[in-house]
């Protein structure tokens, strides 16, 4: 394994470390405690009848939810791949891999994003890379077998600009890359979804991106896991690790870049994440347009814990969300949609 593949691969581990053990989250607010949901003291619903299943991509999911993207690409990623991937196929629900760069370029690293597929035959899959990557050389060919990689049903182009400018390491060239993007999701067989990591997605951004024929946005925004801290932990420069803090509350918290999108296509897949803690959470981005939601740090933490760990923390959000439903009287997704008090 080459020096390079091998600094990517520790670089993997490292943040993997830093999720797990320090505090990254930002302090700014979702935005979600400001959302409210209609309130109907006596709903008239069967609590056993309510339907909290959705279809993306012509797969049927038990839940709006999707297991982000997190890891990937070293023997300790690949057994929470496994993991994720076990409950995303146990729950019937959506899941993302980690960028996939390091085993588009090392052979030897594939099984560690491949195993999400042999986990999970039937789960909706996101392949992922980084949009900065496009203009280091991977075009369509990389996408394709990104794709192949896990048999996707999708893939994830994720926007990282902070988290670039941020690394010694980074990818700071960011021209070009709409153009690129464009060619790819007219190419792919696949539909191709632009993905932020935590600074939101703005309104004029997403527009431009759903132009160029991207099939989705997941507004990533901020209020979870804060890459700029991330990024600080790494850092033995106190320059750097100055810049990095100067950084952590960069963004569009999550319900305000959810709310920039709601004007977009029908057609469009519309995610919501970024520091979404809960079901109710997940029932207010549902009612303000979103279809799917999605947790990152919150189900590493569980897995880390172990398989029962992770199955609870996935139970209580699909519990939260039906409790959501039944309260406000909406049986299903759609009913759910028309409860947003505005």
């Amino acid at each position: 394994m080459d020096d390079q593949v091998t600094r990517i691969s520790a670089r993997k581990d490292e943040h993997l470390r830093i999720c797990l053990e320090e505090e990254v989250q930002s302090d700014v607010p979702t935005g979600f405690d400001e959302v409210h949901l209609q309130v109907l003291t006596l709903p008239e619903l069967d609590f056993d009848s309510i339907d909290s299943s959705t279809v993306v991509f012509g797969k049927k999911l038990d839940a709006p939810l999707l297991i982000s993207s997190m890891t990937g690409g070293s023997g300790k990623t690949r057994q929470f791949n496994q993991q994720l991937a076990r409950a995303a196929n146990e729950f019937n629900i959506a899941m993302g891999v980690g960028s996939q760069r390091v085993a588009l370029v090392h052979d030897g690293l594939e099984d560690t994003f491949a195993i999400a597929r042999k986990e999970a035959p039937n789960a909706l899959l996101f392949a992922n890379l980084g949009v900065a990557q496009l203009n280091e050389g991977f075009g369509l060919d990389k996408c394709k077998r990104a794709v192949d990689m896990l048999e996707a049903d999708g893939i994830f182009i994720h926007l990282n600009a902070l988290q670039e400018a941020l690394q010694p390491e980074g990818n700071r060239n960011f021209s070009g890359l709409l153009n690129q993007i464009e060619n790819i999701a007219k190419a792919l067989p696949v539909p191709v979804i632009a993905k932020e990591v935590g600074c939101g997605i703005d309104p004029q951004t997403a527009k431009l991106l759903v132009d160029a024929g991207i099939s989705g946005i997941d507004v990533a925004g901020v209020g979870g896991t804060s890459w700029a801290a991330v990024e600080m932990y790494r850092q033995t420069d106190p320059v750097r690790k100055a810049l990095c803090q100067t950084y952590i509350d960069w963004g569009i918290p999550t319900a305000q870049a959810l709310q920039g999108i709601t004007d977009l296509p029908a057609g469009v897949l519309k995610i919501s994440s970024g520091g979404l803690r809960n079901g109710l959470d997940v029932a207010k981005s549902i009612a303000m347009g979103a279809d799917l939601a999605g947790f990152a740090r919150k189900l590493i933490i569980a897995a880390h814990n172990g398989a029962e760990s992770l199955s609870e923390a996935i139970s209580l959000i699909m519990l939260e969300l039906k409790v959501a439903m039944f309260l406000s009287g909406a049986n299903d997704l759609i009913t759910l949609r028309t409860r947003l008090v505005k």
